[in-house]
Formats: C-alpha cells, structure tokens, sequence
C-alpha cells in the first residue's frame, strides 16, 4: 500500500518529526511504500486563494505524492491546543481530490500530557476535505519524549501504542484501498 506521511513541524528535531520517522521505518519493515514529506526540510510558500503557485516544486511534490497515496498519516507538534501553522498551511493547499475516501491517520506531540486539541481539530479538517478519520490516532505527551539513537521511542508504552494503531490503521485502510 502506498502512505503518504506528512511531517507538519518546523523544527530541526521536533518530537512530532522523530515519531513520524518511527512510524515510516514500522510501515517500510511491513512492505508498505511510504511518501515521507517534512514540512521543516521542504517548506512550501503560504497559501493565498488569490496566488497560483504551480511553479513551487515542494507544492508541486507533495500534492502529486498525495495524489497517489492509498492513505495518509498527518503528524503534527501541539502548538497551544492546535496544530502546527505551517502543516495548516500545507493543508490549505490539498482538497477533496488529495483526502477525498482514503483513511487518515492522525499523530501528535505535545508539551503537556496528550495533543488531545489539536488531534480533534486535524480531524475537522480531514472530514471537511472528505477524508476518512481513523478512529485511533496517536498522542505522545510530556515524559514521552525520548527516541533512542536508531529511532525507536525509549517508553515501550509509546512502542505498543504505535504498533496497535498502525495495525488499526493498516487494516482499515486496506478495506477502503
């Protein structure tokens, strides 16, 4: 299956990036093909329904790789109680021919406990593009910080909770390819 993950941070070593990386290596270990797009590494100019920009190759690559992706793991920092503006942004940019019926995975990192907030509010969204929320999503909080040096999260809680809601996920996102 083909899953475009779209790291919405614009910090160099965001948590939020980090969990993502975990999250690619778990679904390439399982012979999935993953599109991994990192808003901090490939910024994309702001949205203006007044602007066209069909010349910026960082729009151009991530609309074409959501475009041909099966399913969708959007991964954003809790940045007070919502997401990330520059994943906002880039979101702004897609529609209903990037989400429309392809199930949507939802990943925060928060400062507090969980990115309960902007988890639900990433959710608006997707429905309002016609994605498909997965009813699972993934939230780590404060003292769930730490990765050790290959990638992996250092708290097997944070390790079962990744792995039980991609196979959610996963399986979901098989029935509605």
């Amino acid at each position: 299956m083909k899953i475009t993950l779209v790291a919405g941070s614009n910090r160099k070593h965001a948590t939020s990036t980090k969990l993502s990386r975990y999250i690619e290596q778990q679904l390439v270990s399982n012979g999935h093909e993953v599109a991994f797009f990192d808003l901090y590494e490939k910024p994309i100019p702001f949205y203006s329904p007044d602007t066209s920009l069909n010349t910026d190759l960082h729009l151009i690559e991530l609309k074409a790789i959501m475009l041909q992706s099966h399913a969708i793991i959007l991964s954003t920092p809790d940045y007070h109680g919502s997401i990330s503006g520059v994943l906002k942004n880039a979101l702004d940019h897609l529609g209903f021919a990037h989400f429309d019926s392809k199930v949507v995975l939802s990943v925060s990192s928060a400062g507090g406990l969980v990115g309960m907030s902007s988890l639900t509010q990433l959710q608006t969204i997707i429905r309002n593009v016609h994605g498909i929320n997965c009813p699972e999503w993934i939230s780590i909080g404060s003292g769930q910080h730490g990765f050790t040096e290959d990638g992996a999260p250092e708290q097997l809680k944070v390790k079962e909770r990744v792995h039980t809601t991609l196979q959610y996920f996963l399986r979901m996102a098989a029935k509605l390819a």
